[in-house]
């Protein structure tokens, strides 16, 4: 006997993974109450802006914005913003103040929150950047035109150092693997991204780890394992990210790195859901369970979540794939590029010309492409041609 349709479905989460779910609900012909609640005082907005127009100061935080205002009323969702969620059980959602919501189907669309450095706590001018609240201090820094100082050579780190660098600061990336961009491109592929920033003034170091972060005065001083000293006026920590779990956990939930889901974005207990960067889902393209941190793809889970929610049963197989933009030069990145044993490059990867299709074990894994639209989309295809999804993947999230 088929479950009753839910009268009440609530999405925690206000980024990309969750709007998209709430207004796909709709789009799906779901006609009960809706409702899409944030712990940040803004109405949804993007977060890729944040490193770079919205940081350069090319556009004012409303045009960020996901939707117009009124966009929510007239889709019939209740946008709570502002909001925390303390705690949630079987049928309903605990606030902070003592009040809860009823709902028959929850998704959590959490996200994950930066990772910090334990000696940078406190220290004033130390900026992680996540959030249109971190913008304002960050933005200050940059205008006073002093050296700024990026830990973490990751896709964010990256996108602020060009950023920053173009609006005349000086820059130096520090990072602890042996190139940028780690665990997003291939070796060859991270050397070219190096050169680029070098090539327009930034210097870079790898396999730096930090010893320390401290005030002197005025200026910050990280010094390294060895005993090298770099100082800055401003520093962004940019590590990589913890996914936001303790809802989850304080629920039960199986957490690993994230909310375990399934290929529905089903956790483990009934009508509770999760999608975008706080999922850890069962992987098409290496099998096993990853966290994917992409802005497309935390979109599309989202879309694809909410259709399951509602009875659906839609396997979300999508290759997961993304894109960065610095000093001019997009790349597009899709599957796992970083994790192949070989690379086979189409053009110039310093010009930034070039598809490159990655393999591990003889299987296209991933793939990497600037300047070349097509050639990425012919990429995306091979690579989703020869996932494994469909092929031993866990039907359902371990308990």
């Amino acid at each position: 006997m088929p479950e009753p349709a839910p009268r009440t479905v609530a999405v925690v989460g206000t980024g990309v993974a969750g709007t998209t779910a709430a207004l796909t609900l709709r789009k799906e012909g779901f006609e009960g109450r809706i409702v899409l609640i944030g712990d940040e005082p803004h109405e949804p907005y993007r977060r890729p802006p944040l490193s770079k127009d919205l940081l350069r100061g090319d556009v004012p935080p409303e045009r960020a914005r996901l939707k117009p205002s009124s966009a929510w009323a007239e889709q019939g969702v209740e946008l709570l913003t502002g909001t925390a969620v303390t705690g949630l059980d079987a049928s309903a959602l605990h606030f902070a103040d003592g009040s809860r919501l009823p709902c028959d189907r929850l998704l959590l669309a959490t996200g994950a929150r930066p990772r910090t450095l334990p000696r940078a706590a406190g220290l004033d001018r130390v900026h992680t950047l996540r959030t249109l609240d971190d913008l304002p201090a960050l933005r200050g820094d940059l205008a006073s035109g002093g050296p700024l100082l990026v830990v973490g050579a990751g896709l964010v780190g990256l996108e602020v150092a060009a950023t920053a660098r173009q609006a005349g600061c000086e820059v130096t990336v520090l990072e602890a693997a042996d190139r940028p961009l780690g665990r997003v491109l291939p070796p060859v592929l991270g050397r070219a991204v190096a050169d680029l920033h070098r090539a327009n003034g930034v210097r870079v170091h790898t396999g730096v780890g930090l010893r320390s972060l401290a005030r002197h005065g005025d200026t910050l001083v990280a010094t390294g394992h060895d005993g090298t000293e770099w100082t800055a006026a401003a520093v962004l920590v940019a590590v990589g990210t913890v996914p936001e779990t303790a809802l989850a956990e304080r629920a039960g939930l199986a957490v690993a790195d994230g909310i375990v889901v399934d290929r529905y974005g089903a956790t483990g207990v009934p009508h509770v859901y999760a999608a975008g960067d706080v999922a850890r889902r069962p992987d098409p393209v290496l099998g096993g369970l990853h966290r994917v941190e992409q802005w497309n793809h935390a979109q599309e889970h989202g879309a694809a979540v909410a259709a399951n929610m509602l009875g659906g049963r839609r396997p979300f197989d999508a290759v997961p794939w993304g894109w960065t933009d610095q000093y001019g030069v997009v790349l597009q990145f899709c599957g796992h590029p970083a994790v192949g044993d070989d690379i086979a490059v189409d053009g110039d990867p310093g010009g930034f010309d070039f598809t490159a299709v990655v393999r591990r074990d003889g299987r296209p894994v991933g793939g990497v492409a600037a300047g070349r639209p097509a050639g990425f989309r012919a990429l995306r295809g091979l690579v989703a041609e020869h996932s494994v999804a469909g092929h031993g993947l866990p039907a359902a999230a371990p308990a």
